[in-house]
This record gives structure tokens, C-alpha cells and sequence, in this order.
């Protein structure tokens, strides 16, 4: 089984930035030791603090040198997986992999909740590109992510069903997917905004069961709009099978918006889009997700879907209830121009990077996770540790995953190393190095 050690770096903690080395095992985090003025090592870190705490000659006062609390928990979230580590395993695995991080930032892996495609590829009218996609994901420090495919026939959601089971190439390193988002059909045709009108169907438990939508089967998360006569018995039976259930591209009312959480809607679907505007006599979906504890909210924090006043007043108002998402479309990592969104054609700006319809509904983003992250930081003037949360272990826990979105020993080995201003240098996928800014060609 092979090792890896990231050495010289800080965790991102909840509590303040904790300089500290991470060591892997295979797949999972076995050990998260301080490094205080040394590299992991043994060795005198240069420009460390030395033994009275003083910065050693040319080091910077920053983020990466802030002092060590004792009392940090070395964890981006609150609480770490009950699974144990493996203390002393370096001393008997001479075979360590090592990953210098000094200067640079540690965080769990980014997690995307919401991504339709990227670098040419559209997972509804390609589905069977999907581990393309996983591939380029981790450039952008994404090392999880759900699939997600939009209102769309049956066989284009068997065909994404299939190409998952596939797995991904022998040896690759690639994002994982943690399941399907189908987002639809079961939508409002009035609140559609990209979506193909014409394979919009009512709610039915005939598709479910017929597809065998479960956690089991790979459904991950469903969108649906809660309002729709029959939609709450699937929100039910959905929620029965450990599906995660979502509100979205509907006009509910709040009363609707609260009955579809007290049935079991847990996840609010790209907050403000596709839904009906928030009012201050009937805040709708908007004001229910803005309020209700019980849910967490996907935002695209890229300007366009959300002005960034908006994005500002959305993290104030949801705190860690606050999950970023892409909603990213093939034109992520691809040239500006004409772009397919399953069966339609979308055009992506050059000028600002909008992808809109024919008729300029905006249709998907060129967002990346992590300009996200930096994007949230940006406009709502959050720490980048709260960003970086957002991105982690906050969608971790929309999927139930204790074991995701944190730094911790037990945890799966997911990392992204980044500048201080959130800029990813690399990414470590299941406990191999994905991505590494630093030597790509």
C-alpha cells in the first residue's frame, strides 16, 4: 500500500490556521501532526519559527505563519470521522511519497454538488464522457463531484447509469463522483430557464421506480420542483431510499417551500435562479431557503446568476448552510463559442464568460470551484477558511459524508493546496497527487 506525505503546509482550520503535515495511507488520512519549524521530516523548515516562537530570517508574516493554537483541531468542519489513524506508520513504511506544501495552504478537496459538464464535454448529451470530465475536474481543485444531468429522455439517464458502473480508466486519477444529480424533469415548465421543455414530465413514482432511483443505484441528489400535484409523495419515497432531495426551478410559495422540507427536501438547488423572486409579502422558495435552518443552499457565486451583493447577503444569511456550486457546462476549460446543453445550443461570451440561450437565458457557467471560493471571499468579504467550507465540508454534509470535507485522520485522502489567496497549486485525489500546478507541462 503506498504513502503519501504533505509536508510544510497549514490546514485551514474553522478556529484559524493550524501549520501542520498530513500523512496518507492508500486512499485515507492516518496522521495530521504540527510542523512547527520543520518540514515533517526532521529537518529545520526554512523561514520557520524557531523553538522561542520568533519567525526564522526571511519569513513572511502571514497566514502560513500564524502561531499554532493547541487547542485547533486540525479539520476544515466541525467534526472529524470516528475511524482512527495509524500513529507511527512512517516509521515503518519507508516507501512515503512526499508532496512539499510549505508556503501554501492545506484544505480538504472541493466537492461540486451541481456540475453539468466541462472541457467540451455535456454529460446529458454525452454521458458516456463522464470520466473525461473527472479527469480535468481536479485542475480546479475538485476531487468529488456529482454528475449532473438535466431534464432529459429515460435513456439518457440509463446511459449516465451505465457509464458510471464503468469506473474509470485503469490507474487514472480523476475526481469521484459520488453519485448522479438528475436535475428534473420533474420541473416547473414556467421556471425551466435551460432545461428542454419538451421531456418535462409530471411527477411520477412509474419513472423512479421504473429507473430504480435510490442512493444504491447511484442517485445522489434529485431536483425537483416541490409544488407539482404528486411531488411530495417522491420527496418521500426518494428521501426513504437515502436519496438527497432538492427544490428547485419551481415557483413555490413559501407554504409550499415549507411542507416540501417538513416532507423531507433537504437542499435548496443554485439559490434565486429558476425560482420565484424573493418578495417581502411572499418570499417564495428564495426566502424559505434564506431562513430555514433545516435546509442546505447551493449558490453560483460567479456575478452573473447571482450579483455579488446577493451572494454577500446570502452568506450572511446562511452561514454554513452556504454550499457552492459551478453549475458548469462544457464550455469549462474550453474555447468561447457555441456550446450543446443535451439536445439545445447555447452560446458562451467572450467578453464575460456568460453562456446563455438563443433567447439569453443563461444556461450553465464557466465557473470553477475554486474561483468560486475566491469569488465568495471577493463579494461577501468572508475569511477564505469560511470560503473554502463552502466548497467542502458543507456539501459533504448535505450528502451525509463524515468522512469528506475535512482533514482529519479516518478521513478520506482528498486535499487541495492553495495559495493564500485561494489559487490551487494541487490537488491530491484518494491519496494520490492529481494535479501539481508545479510541474504540469
Amino acid at each position: 500500500m503506498t504513502g503519501l506525505a504533505v509536508t510544510g503546509g497549514t490546514v485551514l482550520t474553522p478556529h484559524g490556521p493550524v501549520r501542520s503535515d498530513v500523512f496518507l495511507i492508500g486512499s485515507r488520512i492516518v496522521d495530521v501532526e504540527a510542523n512547527v519549524g520543520t518540514t515533517g521530516t526532521g529537518d529545520r523548515r526554512p523561514g520557520g519559527r524557531s523553538e522561542d516562537g520568533t519567525v526564522g530570517a526571511g519569513a513572511e508574516r502571514s497566514v502560513v505563519d500564524a502561531p499554532v493554537r493547541d487547542d485547533a483541531v486540525p479539520v476544515v468542519g466541525e467534526t472529524p470521522p470516528a475511524a482512527g489513524g495509524a500513529p507511527g506508520w512512517r516509521r515503518r513504511d519507508g516507501g512515503v511519497a512526499r508532496l512539499d506544501a510549505t508556503g501554501l495552504l492545506v484544505a480538504p478537496g472541493f466537492i461540486d454538488l451541481q456540475c453539468n459538464g466541462a472541457v467540451g464535454v455535456d454529460l446529458t448529451a454525452e454521458p458516456e464522457r463522464l470520466w473525461q470530465v473527472a479527469a480535468a475536474l481536479p485542475r480546479w481543485g475538485v476531487t468529488a463531484w456529482l454528475p449532473t444531468v438535466v431534464t432529459s429522455p429515460p435513456d439518457v439517464r440509463g446511459r449516465a447509469f451505465e457509464a458510471l458502473r464503468s469506473g474509470p480508466p485503469p490507474d487514472a486519477v480523476v475526481a469521484s463522483p459520488l453519485g448522479l444529480h438528475l436535475e428534473g424533469p420533474f420541473l416547473a415548465p414556467e421556471r425551466k430557464g435551460a432545461h428542454d421543455a419538451r421531456h418535462i414530465v409530471a411527477p411520477s413514482s412509474d419513472v423512479i421506480d421504473g429507473e430504480g432511483w435510490s442512493r444504491d443505484a447511484a442517485v445522489a441528489l434529485v431536483t425537483l420542483a416541490p409544488e407539482l400535484p404528486g411531488a411530495l409523495g417522491l420527496v418521500r419515497r426518494l428521501a426513504d431510499r437515502g436519496v438527497v432531495v432538492a427544490a428547485g426551478h419551481s415557483s413555490a410559495t413559501a407554504a409550499q417551500a415549507t411542507a416540501a422540507v417538513d416532507a423531507g427536501v433537504t437542499y435548496v438547488t443554485h439559490l434565486f435562479n429558476s425560482m420565484a423572486p424573493l418578495h417581502h409579502r411572499e418570499p417564495g422558495l428564495a426566502g424559505v431557503a434564506l431562513t430555514d435552518g433545516r435546509v442546505h443552499v447551493g449558490v453560483i457565486a460567479d456575478g452573473l446568476h447571482v450579483a455579488p451583493s446577493m451572494v454577500a447577503l446570502a452568506a450572511r444569511a446562511l452561514g454554513d448552510r452556504l454550499s457552492l456550486v459551478t453549475d458548469a457546462v462544457a464550455a469549462l476549460g474550453a474555447p468561447a463559442g457555441r456550446i450543446r446543453l443535451g439536445r439545445l445550443t447555447a452560446v458562451v461570451s467572450a467578453a464575460d464568460g456568460a453562456v446563455r440561450l438563443p433567447d439569453g437565458t443563461l444556461a450553465g457557467s464557466v465557473l470553477s470551484l475554486d474561483r468560486a471560493v475566491r469569488n465568495l471571499v471577493a463579494f461577501a468579504g468572508v475569511p477564505l477558511a469560511e470560503a473554502v467550507r463552502a466548497a467542502t465540508s458543507t456539501p459533504a454534509a448535505v450528502l451525509g459524508l463524515a468522512d469528506r470535507g475535512v482533514v482529519a485522520r479516518g478521513a478520506v485522502g482528498d486535499l487541495v493546496l492553495l495559495t493564500e489567496a485561494g489559487e490551487v497549486v494541487a490537488t491530491v485525489v484518494a491519496g494520490r497527487v492529481a494535479h501539481d500546478a508545479r510541474t504540469a507541462a
